[in-house]
Formats: C-alpha cells, structure tokens, sequence
C-alpha cells in the first residue's frame, strides 16, 4: 500500500542526525518537521532567513509574522536566530547545510531533477531550489512514484526543465527508498505492503533490484 505524505515525511526524518542543519522544500519536506526522531537534536534552515524552526504553531501560538519559505507560520526552537535572506543562501551556497530534502515533479537516473515548473500552468517560480542543489551535497527528493495518471515520475530522462543536473543521490517516494548511482536507480527499501513487481512496473529510468529488498520500518 502506498505511503501517505505524513508517512513519507515521518521516513525522511529517520534520515536526520544529530547536529544536522537541515533545509525542508515546500510541500512533504516541510510536514518532517513534525516527525524528528527523539534524542536527535536538527536545526532547521528556512532560505528566507531562519534557522532553528519549531513546530507548526498552535492556534493560540500563530504569529503572521513568522514563517517558513512556504509562507506557512511556524514556532522558532530555542536557540534559533532570524537573519536576511542574503545571508541564509551564504550558507546554503557555502555547504553549511547538512542535508536538504526536497519536492520534485520528476528525477531521472542521471540524478537530474525537475521541480519548478509545467509548461503552460502559472509557477510562482524557483524560489530557493536552485541555490540548494547548487550548494549541497546531501538531497534528498521526496514524491510520489507516479503521477495522478500512473505515469511514471522516475525517468531516463526529465521531460520537464531541470532545477539542477546530476545532484540527486536519494529519492523517496510514497512506493520506495531509491540511491542514484551510474546512471541508474538501486531499489532499497519498499513500503510495506508495496510488491516489487509494482515498483519495477512504475519505474521508467533503468532499476537495479538488489536480492534483498527490506520493507521500510516505522
């Protein structure tokens, strides 16, 4: 069975560390948040200029003036700062951000990802995306595996114009946990109750199935 959104982000947030700077996209990255493993301590970087974002606020904690890049209000943790939006893409064009997960309308096996626009629907724009595959190493791509019409967002190549080339290691999507490596996709985890035959079948890029897939642990 496919995974919700809240369960794709809880299984991202088993990706944090301690110590971990981290960058949520907009959309499923943004809902990891609320899913921190306990005894972990991860500072959240938000591109318009706070690092250290709590947990969405209560309605009796709201402040309007206090959001995250998607514009949604958030809490700040203790010990957070607020700054420009200047000086937060420093540290993300500076690789100080230890990991960042993100959104994707398509990924392809050469690690290249598409998640800014659609060709004749109205985009608001890049936003920050293209300054976090420039300027970090570690990305992970949350989506869904298909799309609403059972096309198949994992590609040979993206359709769509790119983001970034050649800078996506790890996807994870409401189907799998994927690496990317030498041009092609690795299966390593599925969703439990998710067949591989359902994965392979949904998969356009090439996929390399290793002899043991686990079903993913929450």
């Amino acid at each position: 069975m496919a995974l919700t959104r809240e369960q794709v982000a809880q299984r991202v947030a088993q990706e944090f560390h301690d110590g971990y700077y981290v960058n949520l996209g907009i959309g499923i990255p943004t809902l990891a948040a609320s899913y921190i493993p306990d005894g972990i301590d991860v500072m959240l970087q938000s591109e318009n200029g706070l690092l250290g974002m709590g947990l969405f606020p209560l309605d009796n904690e709201v402040d309007a003036d206090l959001i995250n890049a998607g514009k949604q209000t958030v809490t700040m943790a203790r010990g957070a700062s607020l700054f420009s939006s200047a000086e937060s893409f420093a540290m993300i064009r500076g690789g100080h951000v230890n990991l960042t997960v993100l959104g994707a309308f398509e990924v392809d096996c050469q690690g290249n990802i598409a998640s800014y626009m659609i060709p004749g629907k109205l985009i608001k724009g890049m936003g920050g995306a293209m300054d976090l595959v420039a300027g970090a190493d570690n990305i992970i791509v949350t989506m869904t595996h298909a799309s609403k019409h059972g096309d198949s967002k994992l590609l040979g190549e993206c359709t769509l114009p790119l983001t970034g080339r050649g800078c996506i290691k790890r996807v994870l999507t409401d189907l799998a946990l994927l690496d990317i490596a030498d041009g092609k996709f690795i299966l390593r985890e599925r969703a439990p109750g998710v067949s591989i035959e359902e994965i392979v079948e949904l998969t356009a890029g090439e996929l390399v199935v290793p002899g043991d897939v686990p079903e993913m642990d929450f």
